[in-house]
């Protein structure tokens, strides 16, 4: 039977096909629906891990156990957890281990793009390169069974277009659901010196097994349609080729894109006159071929910048552009906070003040867009309270009455509590403001420890954040809501004059959650003095129509937020 599949749920069919027993992943778009679609089969154990590096730990845990695991992450989430990662290629595995890694050409959701490419290289792990949801499915399949007869993790590369596009897939019945034996074996589990040293030999002799592999792997295939001119490519950019040249091009495709093979890429190439590499990000395959004598038209003539299109392809091999289709542009749309969303009132007060904002990743980075304009850096999970306490001891106690960390519930669970630490430990007095809109808001609504249910839903302990921060010797900590506009400004000033660690938690659910019922509609009356002030709060309910503000009844939710903003009572809320 054939089913229409995304790319990520193909890959969690896979890994239903395969017998895999334990994912445990930390949400991370583009890669989040792997997790979310893997849930949905009873013989997978899945979780939310705190963050990636606990999430490549279990799985790794997992796999020396005997089971098949895998741990899902975006290409960022790689950088948390490669010091698990790096190490298990020392080890190798028992049960099938497979790291399944989504990058993101053109930053749609990231803070950078970068090519997760490199770590297969550096970490000398195998890495396998899907381009459509069939692909997904079987090269998921295939990860597993090399993973257990190299003795090694297999990284399996998707990016945003593979991982978030449908197409067909054939589905299969489940096997390999035996666990492998567990035999206690120190000298591959546990990595001292004096073992690891020897296990770097056994790296060595798998890699060289596994380049000879690469030359006649079937999932690295050639189509000879008789041209001069080759293309050599993997993924995505196979797809976009495929379309915008179709039988007028020779193609490589691979499969596998580390390690790469030599003998099949040369006698490619010895057939054609003109040879390009089609690959988005870095010149990865680009540089492996040159490095091997090998003559090919790259970066030279493509972009290291975002996403590849049929049209630039067309473009730049034949020469030829497609017809825009489009008769006039299109509008401008940028991220917005929802209506209703928690973080405004939040980010309405520290603009009010004047604050500088350490900023970090989240629905509430959008704090940095007009009109709020309220953060100053957004770096990386967890360091909107690492950087705050290196600006405090740059600049001194005045510059630090005017600094505020802001970290949402999930991303403090991630990676924000050793920050915490460091300010407590090293004698700071930084102000922490905890986002707790009760869910993982931007990749999709998952829960986290602090929301006390699992993936599956299911009740479970349920972490309390003003324990944890007074635990950790926070003796400041209080509980505010960002909507009560007015108590939420008195607190964030008077946690700002205090000489010592200080947290506040802004606590107020997303208005997205099937819990929160706001009910009626805000109206703007005839007491309005156009002061447009309610426009500052960035509410996109809230527009100007005839030089006046106005509330869109389509969009308002009735939050109230701006009832509480208004100087001069002139909102209200009208029940339906």
């Amino acid at each position: 039977m054939k089913q229409l599949m995304l790319g990520n749920a193909a890959v969690a069919r896979g890994c239903y096909e395969a017998g895999v027993k334990v994912i445990s992943s930390y949400p991370g778009t583009p890669s989040t629906e792997i997790t979310e679609n893997a849930v949905k089969y009873d013989e997978i154990y899945c979780e939310w891990a705190p963050n990636e590096k606990v999430g490549a730990e279990v799985a790794i845990g997992a796999a020396i156990a005997g089971a098949r695991a895998m741990t899902c992450c975006k290409h960022v989430g790689l950088n948390v957890m490669a010091d698990p990662i790096f190490t298990a290629s020392y080890t190798g595995v028992n049960g099938g281990l497979v790291i399944a890694v989504a990058d993101d050409p053109g930053m749609h959701s990231s803070q950078n793009e970068q090519d997760s490419r490199h770590y297969a290289k550096a970490s000398k792990i195998m890495m396998l390169e899907p381009s459509d949801s069939s692909e997904c499915k079987e090269f998921t399949k295939l990860a597993f069974e090399f993973s257990e007869k190299y003795d090694t993790p297999v990284f399996l590369r998707l990016t945003t277009r593979v991982s978030h596009s449908q197409s067909l897939v054939e589905l299969g019945d489940r096997e390999n659901d035996e666990l492998k034996e567990y035999t206690k074996n120190p000298a591959k589990y546990v990595m001292m010196p004096a073992n690891a040293i020897k296990k770097h030999v056994d790296v060595e002799n798998r890699m060289r097994a596994l380049e000879e592999y690469a030359e006649t792997a079937p999932i690295n295939t050639v189509e000879d349609n008789g041209s001069n001119i080759g293309i050599i490519t993997s993924g995505i950019t196979y797809s976009y080729a495929k379309e915008a040249l179709g039988n007028s091009a020779n193609f490589l495709k691979l499969g596998i894109t580390y390690p790469m093979p030599v003998k099949l890429i040369k006698a490619f190439a010895k057939k054609c006159k003109k040879v390009y590499v089609l690959e988005e990000l870095d010149p990865f395959i680009e540089e492996h071929c040159k490095v091997n004598g090998i003559d090919v038209i790259g970066k030279e003539a493509f972009t290291l910048l975002g996403e590849y299109s049929v049209n630039l392809i067309k473009k730049v091999v034949l020469g030829e552009e497609i017809e825009d289709i489009k008769s006039e542009p299109i509008p401008v749309r940028p991220p917005v906070m929802c209506a209703g969303c928690p973080h405004r009132g939040t980010f309405y007060v520290l603009k009010k003040l004047g604050l500088n904002v350490s900023g970090d990743i989240g629905c509430y980075t959008l704090g940095a867009a007009a009109p709020l304009s309220a953060i100053d850096t957004t770096i990386c999970m967890g360091a909107s309270v690492s950087a705050a306490h290196g600006m405090s001891k740059a600049r001194g106690e005045e510059f630090n009455k005017k600094l505020v960390s802001v970290i949402g519930d999930s991303t403090f669970i991630h990676s924000g509590i050793t920050g915490l630490i460091d300010i407590v430990y090293n004698k700071g007095a930084n102000t922490v403001i905890i986002l707790d809109n009760s869910i993982t808001g931007m990749t999709g609504h998952q829960e986290n420890p602090t929301t006390g249910k699992t993936i599956r839903g299911e009740a479970t302990k349920q972490v309390d954040l003003e324990l944890l921060c007074k635990a950790v010797g926070a003796s400041s900590v209080r509980i505010a809501d960002p909507f009560n506009v007015k108590e939420f400004e008195k607190v964030v000033k008077e946690e700002l004059e205090k000489d010592e660690p200080s947290v506040i938690i802004a606590q107020r659910p997303c208005a997205l959650l099937k819990t929160v019922k706001y009910t009626g509609k805000c109206v703007i009356t005839d007491k309005c003095k156009n002061c447009k002030m309610c426009l500052k709060a960035g509410c996109p309910a809230i527009t100007v129509k005839d030089g006046k503000p106005v509330i869109d009844a389509t969009q308002c939710n009735g939050c109230s937020l701006c009832i509480n903003i208004c100087p001069f009572d002139a909102i209200v809320k009208e029940e339906a």
